[in-house]
């Protein structure tokens, strides 16, 4: 999400979380519509309307905010909501899912107290010390999380199966479960991700090609538009 929101970002440690995030969009501003594109997270998100899940993304989601709405959010690394969701990551993958269908009254009781909070910074604190507080409780995440989300960095498929001791089908089961979507994509979504950060941080695209691991730069420019549905130097 872009400056014109009043986005925020907070980094954070634990519970399987990446960040924690805010957003706010003045009343006499324009409504305003973000592409989200595919990251392998998965974000619980407060708003005025309650909490929803959003993600994993195969493809760009439009998120709208309407002027004067705020939200408070928090983010899950790939493979780590699972457990604290309730639920297998491909039962909300490419979905915007309300809390209360997981968690069922649990899920009102954290909204009402998020939105009872005073300022944004305020709400967000209350969302990310809730979400902990089920993490806390929640299963485990899947042990093979690290070794897939490593592993598809910079090996095939067959090659993460066989080092984590399972069949390809075996780990695309798995991996649907864990991320939402099967190794291959999982890893698809990864390289761009990587690619993305490095095209940001000002490196040629030619150079991002060849060290995110594409056959050159048309490949990544491809991938790009299929994942994100827009050229790579409209995501800089």
């Amino acid at each position: 999400m872009v400056n014109p929101t009043g986005y925020r970002e907070v980094p954070e440690r634990g519970a399987g979380l990446v960040c924690s995030w805010t957003a706010a969009l003045p009343a006499g501003a324009e409504p305003f519509v973000q592409r989200v594109v595919p990251d392998g997270c998965v974000d619980v998100i407060w708003s005025a309307d309650g909490i929803q899940v959003a993600g994993p993304d195969t493809g760009p989601m439009p998120a709208a905010m309407r002027p004067g709405s705020v939200m408070a959010a928090v983010r899950f690394g790939p493979g780590a909501a699972p457990p604290v969701l309730g639920a297998p990551a491909d039962a909300v993958r490419d979905a915007r899912v309300p809390l209360r269908e997981l968690w069922g009254g649990a899920a009102d009781e954290l909204a009402d107290a998020v939105a009872g909070a005073g300022s944004l910074e305020e709400r967000r604190a209350v969302l990310v010390a809730g979400v902990r507080a089920r993490a806390a409780v929640a299963e485990p995440v899947d042990p093979l999380v690290p070794a897939v989300v490593t592993g598809v960095a910079g090996a095939s498929v067959r090659e993460v199966a066989d080092a984590v001791g399972l069949g390809e089908r075996q780990l695309r089961r798995r991996s649907l479960a864990m991320f939402g979507y099967g190794p291959k994509t999982l890893q698809r979504v990864l390289r761009f991700q990587r690619a993305l950060g490095m095209a940001r941080s000002g490196m040629p695209l030619a150079d991002v090609a060849y060290a995110a691991g594409y056959a050159d730069q048309a490949h990544l420019a491809n991938e790009v538009r299929a994942l994100a549905g827009e050229p790579v130097r409209t995501l800089l």
